[in-house]
């Protein structure tokens, strides 16, 4: 996600929506595979790890509390920086005042780093609480802290080194006024810590400020996420643990199958996403929005594909080393929702042809009639299958098998969809290995009637304007 402030986005409620085929005769019951999914997830999945850094007093530790208060359903540890402070020496004791807290040298990083690595790798640690009457770490008993599903680890300066940096997954930083800052500080450290308002401005001016400004504020930009007013801004959290929530999802079937990969996720895109699965959106609006959301999703897809090395002379007579597009490709919709998709890839892969397969279920039977049309020469090309809905998978291992006997290698086919039930990942992936699957965002699940939860409807009917409305 890219550096951006979260004040005007609004989060989206789930709706539960209909997508795809379901064959009764499939060996695959959701119950069935939510249980093998996570007997899967069990053996691999590693937590995910959440950094929250900003200046003191900014409001990092109450949007840290929200963030655990929301994700109640997940288990959660908080690991702050300030249990990693090194103690301080007979010598620097007696000029304790004089000692800099806010500077990077003051935190034993290696530590910090080793502890971590140890919780990542679903390892029970002892982390040590800092004394700050004493100014020692071996004065209180240590807090175990056991593994767990998500990781907070909250400091000022955790965005310092890039090594600690390299461990998270999301990192946000509290962005609040420096006149803020420094009220929220004389009030705590002179009722809190029963210091002296001028020991304290003292300190602030000396020590706080130009730490803040040389070593804090620089490491603003290392942010996925900034946080304007800290706790007090209750819609970019709501916003965050949503998408945390989603990412959590996408992180762990994402470490199942190495097949599988869902386009980085921005602002811009999770608010397209909003604007798509909103019943009240136009139907202009949305053909637009899934456009764009589509072309993204197009450009990853041609991402994977094999490329050969090219020179080229550029106009100022340079050479230019690159690469040159895949010559033997084409695409195949599923007929009619993948047809929203062929424009989208018309405009990045010039006079590409396209096959069509309809897939439909006749009657209560579950007998599949399937209609195709295909590239006489579709075996020796890499296919593109184009379907913006994932639900069950039924479909789209019909669809996948029928270019398997038409000769196309599991290899050679990237499968791509907007959204995607992790159900109908496991089916594709179970099937089909080898098999890319690109999407742009894994949904929650599929309800007792097989509808993508949260969803965003009958795709090919709101997209091409056939809907009841």
């Amino acid at each position: 996600m890219g550096s951006t402030g979260v004040d005007d986005l609004m989060q989206e409620a789930p709706r539960v929506h209909f997508s795809g085929f379901h064959l009764q005769n499939t060996d695959f019951s959701a119950a069935v595979v939510d249980q093998q999914m996570a007997s899967a997830a069990e053996n691999i999945k590693q937590p995910f790890v959440i950094g929250v850094a900003g200046g003191a007093a900014s409001g990092k530790t109450p949007v840290c509390d929200m963030i655990i208060e929301q994700l109640h359903d997940q288990r959660v540890v908080l690991v702050n920086q300030d249990s990693f402070y090194y103690n301080l020496t007979a010598e620097e004791l007696k000029k304790v005042h004089e000692y800099n807290f806010d500077h990077p040298d003051a935190f034993n990083t290696e530590l910090l780093l080793s502890t971590m690595e140890r919780l990542k790798h679903g390892q029970a640690v002892d982390i040590p609480r800092y004394d700050f009457r004493t100014y020692k770490n071996d004065i209180l008993p240590s807090r175990r802290v056991n593994p767990s599903d998500v990781i907070i680890l909250e400091g000022i300066l955790i965005f310092h080194d890039p090594k600690v940096r390299d461990l998270m997954n999301m990192k946000i930083f509290v962005d609040t006024d420096s006149d803020v800052r420094l009220a929220r500080r004389i009030r705590r450290d002179t009722v809190e810590k029963s210091r002296d308002i001028g020991m304290v401005l003292d300190q602030y001016s000396k020590f706080v400020k130009p730490a803040f400004d040389d070593f804090i504020l620089p490491t603003k930009k290392y942010a996925d996420i900034i946080i304007p007013r800290g706790g007090d801004n209750h819609v970019a959290i709501d916003l965050i643990v949503q998408h945390i929530r989603t990412k959590l999802g996408q992180h762990d079937l994402c470490k199942i199958y190495p097949n599988l990969y869902v386009i980085q996720s921005t602002f811009q895109i999770r608010g397209m996403h909003t604007l798509i699965r909103d019943s009240e959106t136009t139907k202009h609006d949305f053909v637009f929005y899934s456009d764009r959301l589509i072309r993204l999703v197009v450009e990853h897809g041609l991402g994977h594909l094999p490329f050969t090395e090219k020179q080229v002379i550029t106009p100022t007579g340079s050479v230019y080393t690159g690469v040159d597009f895949c010559k033997r490709l084409c695409g195949v919709s599923v007929i009619r929702s993948g047809e929203s998709m062929e424009n989208a890839l018309r405009a990045c892969c010039k006079g590409i042809k396209i096959g069509k397969i309809l897939i439909h279920r006749e009657g209560d039977n579950g007998q599949q009639l399937i209609y195709e049309k295909l590239p006489n020469d579709i075996s020796d090309r890499h296919v593109l299958l184009l379907d913006p809905i994932l639900g069950t998978g039924n479909s789209a291992v019909q669809a996948i098998s029928l270019l398997i006997k038409k000769g196309v290698p599991e290899s050679n086919i990237i499968f791509l969809t907007l959204i995607s039930a992790p159900q109908g990942v496991h089916v594709v992936c179970k099937h089909f290995p080898r098999v890319k699957i690109v999407t742009s965002e894994i949904e929650f699940g599929l309800n007792e009637d097989f509808r993508v939860v949260p969803g965003m409807g009958e795709f090919g009917d709101r997209y091409f304007g056939t809907d009841d409305d």
